[in-house]
């Protein structure tokens, strides 16, 4: 594990030290005292915190930036429902027993059935919280099924609902809320609503501040962590504010860049910043986010999502997982990932077929993005190519040119048509893709066959997704994880092993670590196992709502001692 005194890095992964043992915690000089300690200000930080202080307890936040994490570069799509008036309004039924059961087909055993039962029957709880807190959203217009709603529309389609395997055990319904913003700012408008309910409630936030070590007691009792913070105003805190906002900005088209600027930051950290020990008298929430940007971690659990591109914020670096770690925290699901394959605008693309290195079929091209991104780096070494006939390919350029996609949408896909590799024949585009020739004509020719005769598909499309390709010539798009033309955006799924009771971290063996809870992306939970869109930022609020509830409601160690 990297140490604070370590000053060797080529991007920004915060180096963590051990844990600091204090054998006389009241005898201890400590520089500031709270209830709860929340480290990271994201959705699951700004959950906890609120949640924490609603139950009567002093909080502080710490932030190692200006604070948003992966919720501002998220597309701010809570998965909600149950039957919201959203749904309603837009002439969708739904129950929480119909979002079970499709939740429990795309997250498999991530969490026990109580507890997915409980994310789904507290749903619409969920909605009246954020709606509280002023969050808004809406229904119109119709809900298309996409990666990403155009613009204008604020409920879809987020996930596999529609298609056949998931839809024989829950009738469909829209159950992705977008977060009613101007262009592509629902994230950050997300944010911008929990940033100003904290600050209105008083909650100290202190930026530009990190989290490098926990401070226990006896019996191992996390009493609280050692800061570093850049002081507030000074020359440094405005350059490492400066940077980080830079290389945040660069970050998807120069991430060679982002990273060196990062590097800067981080060494600034290390030379400028001054300790800050605080104790948080009944606990410290970790909410840091996920670990896609510490690439000796993802290298460790999850290889094979090492060419895929990097999705979340910097501090999305394993930070919270390893402090946890550093007091004996058992981690779970660690090597799984999530791949944002995306066919799915250009509305024509999913009707191709998607074959591997084999040049066979290896998932219903219909199904959520993630679903045969996953697929893909799982079963396929990241190699993938979506074969379209001349007829589909016109249909996809004339959409992307239409107007009606977003520029991150329109323009690769755009690209990618244009350069594609094509051929007269399946065989002659096979050999110039490397592909087995009669293994594609084989794949092709049957999906065309059996569309032709009224045959169910092989993979279960549903019918309208379905097209002959039978006009050539015929072009093979690579969609791999790791072209650079035509990104995979790639985020991680596990995390701190906790109590779903209450958000506690627990051991090797276990058992909670008292003292110490998690939340969001720095811990398992409900979109550990897989991912669709909207998930795990309804995941981060309600377990960072449970841990700050519950942390708040743990007795403080004065009256425990």
């Amino acid at each position: 594990m990297a140490t604070a005194s370590d000053a060797r890095t080529l991007d920004g992964v915060l180096p963590i030290d051990s844990p600091l043992a204090v054998p006389q915690p009241d005898g201890f000089r400590w520089d500031d005292q709270c209830d709860v300690l929340v480290v990271g200000f994201g959705a699951a930080g700004g959950a906890a915190a609120l949640s924490a202080q609603a139950e009567g307890a002093d909080v502080r936040i710490v932030e190692r930036f200006d604070g948003g994490g992966a919720t501002i570069k998220s597309g701010g799509v809570v998965y909600l429902g149950g039957g919201t008036r959203y749904q309603r309004e837009a002439g969708y039924e739904d129950t929480p027993e119909a979002m079970f059961q499709y939740l429990r087909q795309e997250c498999g055993d991530a969490v026990s059935e109580p507890t997915l039962r409980a994310f789904c029957d507290g749903s619409l709880e969920l909605l009246s919280w954020l709606e509280g807190l002023g969050v808004e959203f809406s229904s119109h217009p119709a809900p298309p099924k996409t990666s990403y709603p155009p613009n204008g529309t604020y409920l879809y389609y987020s996930g596999s609902e529609s298609a056949p395997a998931f839809a024989e055990h829950a009738k469909p319904a829209p159950r992705g809320h977008r977060v009613k913003a101007p262009g592509i700012d629902s994230g950050r408008v997300l944010y911008a609503v929990l940033r100003q309910q904290v600050e209105q409630r008083g909650i100290p936030v202190l930026r530009q501040t990190s989290a490098r070590r926990l401070i226990t007691g006896p019996g191992g009792r996390v009493l609280g962590a050692e800061l570093w913070q850049l002081a507030p105003g000074s020359p440094a805190q405005l350059k490492h504010q400066k940077l980080m906002r830079s290389a945040e900005k660069w970050h998807n088209v120069a991430p060679g860049k982002a990273d060196r600027l990062r590097a800067e930051a981080r060494a600034l950290e290390l030379a400028e910043a001054k300790p800050l020990r605080v104790r948080a008298r009944r606990g410290v929430v970790l909410s840091t986010g996920g670990f896609i940007f510490n690439r000796d971690m993802v290298r460790e659990h999850a290889p094979n999502y090492l060419p895929a591109m990097r999705l979340g914020a910097t501090g999305c670096d394993g930070s919270g997982i390893r402090l946890g770690q550093s007091v004996g925290a058992a981690v779970h699901r660690m090597e799984k990932g999530s791949a944002w394959r995306f066919i799915n605008p250009p509305t024509a693309w999913p009707r191709g077929v998607v074959v591997g290195p084999q040049g066979e079929r290896f998932c219903n091209e219909q199904v959520y993005g993630a679903r045969l991104g996953v697929a893909m780096v799982d079963q396929q070494g990241g190699k993938a190519w979506l074969v379209l006939d001349r007829a589909l390919r016109w249909k996809a350029i004339r959409e992307a040119l239409s107007g009606r996609l977003w520029f991150f949408q329109s323009v690769p896909a755009f690209f990618l048509m244009l350069l594609a590799p094509r051929a007269r024949s399946l065989a002659a585009l096979a050999q110039k893709i490397g592909l087995p020739p009669q293994a594609l004509e084989l794949t092709v020719s049957r999906y065309t066959a059996d569309i032709h005769n009224g045959v169910e598909d092989a993979q279960r499309k549903s019918d309208d997704m379905r097209a002959p390709l039978d006009t050539p010539p015929y072009y093979a798009l690579n969609i791999s994880a790791d072209s650079r033309s035509f990104p995979c955006p790639t985020i991680t799924l596990g995390g701190l092993r906790v109590s779903e009771a209450d958000g506690a971290v627990l051991n090797g063996a276990g058992q909670a670590i008292d003292g110490l809870y998690a939340a969001g992306r720095a811990a398992v939970g409900v979109a550990s196992n897989g991912y669709v869109s909207g998930l795990s930022l309804a995941d981060c609020l309600f377990s960072g709502r449970r841990a700050g509830r519950c942390a708040a409601a743990t007795e403080s160690q004065s009256n425990a001692a």
